[in-house]
C-alpha cells in the first residue's frame, strides 16, 4: 500500500469506533498499534462492559452515548467505524454524512460500496461510506474474483464457512440473515457469477476450530493453472494485512466442481487467534483506514 503521505506527517488520522464489543475492541487494540491512526473516541452503550474497561485501561476517550457522542463532539474523529449492527448502521450512516465523517461499516448493513482490500482498494478511496461485507465474504471473496477472472461462464458459487461457536457474539447471531444476504450479493458482484449461495456453521467444539472457508464454483471448461496462478497473487496480497491467510486446498476439481479451502488464524490481539472471522474484517477495515491516512490529501469525497 502506498502510505507515503502519512509517513512524511506527524499527524495521525483520528478514529472513532462505535460498538465496544469483541469486534469493537480487537479494531481498538489494532488502532493504537497502527503508526497511521489514532483513537478519538471509543463509544458504547455500558461504561462497564469489558470493551470499555479495557478503554479505559489504556487511556482512550469513551462514551456511553453512542453516535450521539459524534454528533456532540464531531472533532473527535475524521473516520468511523461502525461495529455494531446492520440495524442499527442504517440509523448512524446518515448522521455521520451530515457531519462529513468518513465511515467504514463492518456490519453486513450495504449501504455503502463493498471493500476488499486485496481486490478493489482502489476503487474505494473516494467513497464516503465502505462496506467490509462479512468474515466470510473478506475470505471467500478474493477466490471468487479470481474465479471470475480466469473462468468462462460461471454459473454457481457457494461458499460454506465453519467458524468457532465461541467467536460468534450475540451481534453476529442476531445478523445471521443480514449475513447470508450481503455474502451472496458479494460474490455474484465480485465474480459475475449467476448464482450464489452462503452458508455458515457454528462449530461447537473444544478445543475451538480455526476458521475454515470452502468456495465451490460450477464453470463450463475450469482452467486451473489459469486460476492457481492469479490466486498466488491475490493471497500475497491478502497476507500483507492478514497475516493467518492461507489456502489450504486447491484449486482443483471435484465432482466437475473447483474447490479452494482457505483458512484464517486470527493475531491474538484482543480475540482468540482462533476466531480468525473476526479477525480477518478487523484486519480488512485497518488496511482501509490506513490507506485512507495516506491518500486523504489527494482524495475527494463522493457527493461534495
Amino acid at each position: 500500500m502506498n502510505r507515503g503521505t502519512v509517513l512524511q506527517s506527524k499527524r495521525k488520522l483520528k478514529v472513532a469506533i462505535i460498538g465496544s464489543g469483541n469486534i469493537g475492541t480487537d479494531l481498538l487494540i489494532k488502532v493504537l498499534r497502527s503508526p497511521y491512526l489514532e483513537c478519538g473516541a471509543f463509544i458504547g452503550r455500558n461504561l462497564s462492559s469489558s470493551g470499555m474497561m479495557k478503554a479505559l485501561a489504556l487511556g482512550v476517550p469513551v462514551s456511553a452515548e453512542g453516535v450521539d457522542y459524534i454528533v456532540k463532539n464531531p472533532d473527535c474523529c475524521d473516520l468511523v467505524f461502525d461495529a455494531t449492527s446492520a440495524r442499527s448502521h442504517l440509523e448512524h450512516a446518515p448522521l455521520l454524512k451530515k457531519l462529513n465523517k468518513r465511515v467504514i461499516d463492518l456490519t453486513p448493513a450495504k449501504i455503502g460500496l463493498m471493500s476488499v482490500p486485496s481486490v478493489n482498494l482502489a476503487d474505494c478511496l473516494n467513497e464516503f461510506n465502505v462496506n467490509m461485507v462479512t468474515c466470510g465474504g473478506q475470505a471467500s471473496i478474493p477466490v471468487a474474483y479470481a474465479i471470475g477472472k480466469t473462468q468462462k461462464d460461471v454459473d454457481y458459487i457457494e461458499v460454506v464457512s465453519s467458524i468457532a461457536s465461541r467467536s460468534a457474539g450475540p451481534a453476529t447471531r442476531q445478523n445471521l440473515d443480514e449475513y447470508i444476504k450481503t455474502t451472496e450479493d458479494g460474490l455474484k458482484e465480485f465474480s459475475g457469477a449467476t448464482r450464489t449461495k452462503a452458508i455458515l456453521n457454528l462449530n461447537p467444539a473444544e478445543p475451538c476450530v480455526d476458521m475454515q472457508t470452502t468456495i465451490f464454483a460450477k464453470v463450463a471448461n475450469p482452467d486451473i493453472p489459469k486460476l492457481a496462478e492469479m490466486l498466488s497473487g491475490l493471497v500475497e496480497k491478502i497476507r500483507k494485512y492478514v497475516p493467518g491467510y492461507e489456502i489450504i486446498l486447491g484449486p482443483m476439481v471435484e465432482n466437475g466442481r473447483i474447490v479452494v479451502m482457505a483458512r484464517v488464524r486470527g493475531l491474538g490481539d484482543y480475540l482468540p487467534a482462533y476466531a480468525g472471522n473476526l479477525d480477518i474484517i478487523n484486519c480488512a477495515a485497518i488496511a482501509m483506514a490506513e490507506e485512507y491516512a495516506s491518500a486523504a490529501p489527494n482524495t475527494k469525497l463522493k457527493g461534495h
